[in-house]
Formats: C-alpha cells, structure tokens, sequence
C-alpha cells in the first residue's frame, strides 16, 4: 500500500513513522509512505503558501495553488485521482472499520492542514474524505495523519507478525466552522462568495454562523443537540431537515 503524505513538515512525518511494525513494513517493501512538501509547489518565491482570510479574522489560511499542484503531482505518477483524506475536526470520527476499509486502497492520499485552515475550493477540488481523530484542536494535521497510517498498516496483510493481532485491540458553541477562502478571488473558476467581498462585517458573521450551522447538520448533526441556538436557527435547522427528508 502507497501512502502519500501531504505536509509542511515532511521531517516530523518520517521520523514518526520509520520504526517498530511501520518501519519494518516498510523495509519489507509491504507499505511505501512518501511525503511530499508542499512548499515545494509554491510560485511564491519566498515559499509562501499562506495568505490572509477573505472577510477577516485570526490567522492565515493555506492557498489553494500550492496544495493542488502537490496532489496533482501524486495523481499524474500513480496515472488516476486518488482517494484523498483531509484530517480536520470537521470529519467523521475515524474509527476501526475505517481503517479497514482505506487499507484497501492501493494509494492514499492525507492532506495535513495548518494554520486556521485550508481555502475551501481546493478541499471541494481533490478531497474525498474527511476525517477527524477526535473533538479536539492540534496545530496541524500530521499528528492525525500518522495516527491513520499507523491503523491502517495494521490492517495489511503481511504487515503484522503471526503473533500480532489486526483485530480491534475546531467547536465552538458546539458548531463546526465555516468555509475559509483566501487568494486568489477566482479559482479554477471557483469564486470566493460574494458576500465575504462586501465589507460589511455584520453581514459576513452572519453568512458565517449560518453556514457553520448549515455544515454541522450535514456533517455532525450529533452535535446539534448541545449547540447554542437560537428560535429562528433552530426553526432554520428543522426547516432544512424537513427539506432533506423531502417533507413540505
């Protein structure tokens, strides 16, 4: 099995992964893992790939070009799209029957994110699958991605002994956040929403909080129990299940 790591820090990647039952699977010629740098991919000079969010806040968001390129190099070497999970909170909880399933894969793609995220148009461009390891918030996404590799490598044949079992042995307000957007305006003619050009900060909390709603019912309704809402999103909530479910 082929795992294609992309990161910013390929190093902690490696050195995580270069040992015990990962390690000598590897030597063995049953696991390939490869990371790719996406700096590597940049047309920034200076090896940028971050820039400011679209609408403001904290923090900086992980361009779109730099990232797709770095994938679209792994597709054209394996000649097809590969099944590509991005580790965020945002995903479904990664769990064991998961990771039998990805370790039929013959390639796998983990897009490791940083900073307050990645531009959304490159997520909706090349992945496949997300997934969390858990409710909780790290600095980036290798930590996560070296969790699935070390999983999944259990569950292919001949990376474990004889005598070793491949058996089971970002919220705030309870809401999962919305789509980040940074440069350039148009992607792959893919637009920033227009909305978060205005200038009118009120307007885009507003966008942004119905949009987190929006997004946590379609991928973590489980936390809607506990979320923090008002009469008019809850109405929108059950407005938008009815319309899901096809009732009028």
């Amino acid at each position: 099995m082929n795992f294609h790591i992309l990161t910013l820090f390929p190093d902690m990647v490696e050195q995580g992964l270069n040992t015990s039952i990962i390690g000598r699977a590897v030597g063995k010629g049953l696991l390939n893992i490869e990371t790719i740098n996406i700096r590597d991919y940049t047309l920034d000079r200076h090896k940028k790939v971050d820039d400011y969010p679209y609408g403001g806040g904290a923090g900086m968001v992980m361009q779109a070009q730099p990232i797709y390129d770095a994938w679209q190099a792994v597709a054209q070497k394996i000649g097809r799209k590969p099944r590509t999970v991005y580790l965020t909170p945002q995903g479904n909880t990664f769990q064991q029957e998961m990771a039998k399933d990805y370790a039929k894969e013959e390639d796998l793609v983990l897009l490791c994110g940083h900073y307050e995220g990645i531009d959304e148009r490159v997520l909706e461009e090349i992945v496949t699958d997300y997934v969390s390891i858990g409710d909780y918030v790290l600095t980036g996404g290798e930590l996560p991605a070296m969790v699935m590799v070390d999983a999944i490598s259990r569950m292919v044949p001949g990376v474990l002994a004889n005598d070793e079992s491949g058996t089971t042995e970002s919220f705030e307000g309870n809401l999962l956040e919305y789509p980040q957007y940074s440069r350039p305006e148009d992607w792959m003619g893919k637009k920033v929403p227009a909305i978060l050009l205005s200038g009118d900060h009120a307007k885009v909390e507003a966008w942004r909080r119905e949009q987190s709603i929006k997004r946590t019912m379609e991928r973590r309704p489980d936390l809607l129990a506990d979320a923090d809402l008002t009469a008019k999103e809850k109405a929108m909530v059950e407005h938008l299940l009815d319309k899901s479910q096809g009732k009028c």
